[in-house]
């Protein structure tokens, strides 16, 4: 496994691994709005890796990214804005090891806490991020194609 710095090459893989993850996990929302949605999200204006406090990590397993992360730390806070294993690969610490070389990445920038987010309904994800010592500190909501869903906050104090 070689965790390293996302490129501009790199977005048409994460995109596929975000298209896979969000079809496998989110199955309550609709086949064509995931599509929609991570064509807009994946892609190197929504995830600038340039951006002052921006860290995107990929996942490379034989060659061929099978996980990602992006997080933007601006001033005591770090948020995990995206962090997705392609499913065939869960399961195998992909996920952990990536968290632990995201959390390296931003201690750099000094942060006392990070905060990662997902639908509040994504049971797979408040058990990784409690196994990794991220409480639920608060909730909100994402829009997508004008539809509201609740958001869980996870917080992890350093």
């Amino acid at each position: 496994m070689n965790i390293r710095s996302a490129d501009a090459e790199d977005f048409e893989a994460i995109k596929a691994v975000a298209r896979s993850t969000w079809h496998d996990t989110y199955d309550v929302l609709e086949a064509d709005m995931i599509d929609r949605t991570v064509d807009n999200w994946y892609t190197g204006d929504s995830m600038p890796l340039e951006a002052p406090g921006t860290v995107v990590l990929v996942v490379e397993i034989d060659d061929e990214i099978v996980g990602f992360t992006h997080a933007v730390a601006q001033g005591e806070t770090a948020d995990i804005l995206r962090m997705y294993v392609d499913p065939d690969h869960q399961g195998e610490g992909v996920g952990s090891d990536l968290h632990e070389r995201l959390i390296e990445q931003l201690e750099a920038y000094d942060a006392d806490r990070i905060r990662s987010f997902d639908f509040a309904f994504n049971d797979a994800s408040r058990s990784f991020y409690e196994g990794l010592g991220f409480e639920q500190t608060d909730t909100g909501e994402v829009e997508i194609d004008g539809e509201y869903y609740d958001e869980a906050v996870y917080t992890l104090e350093l």
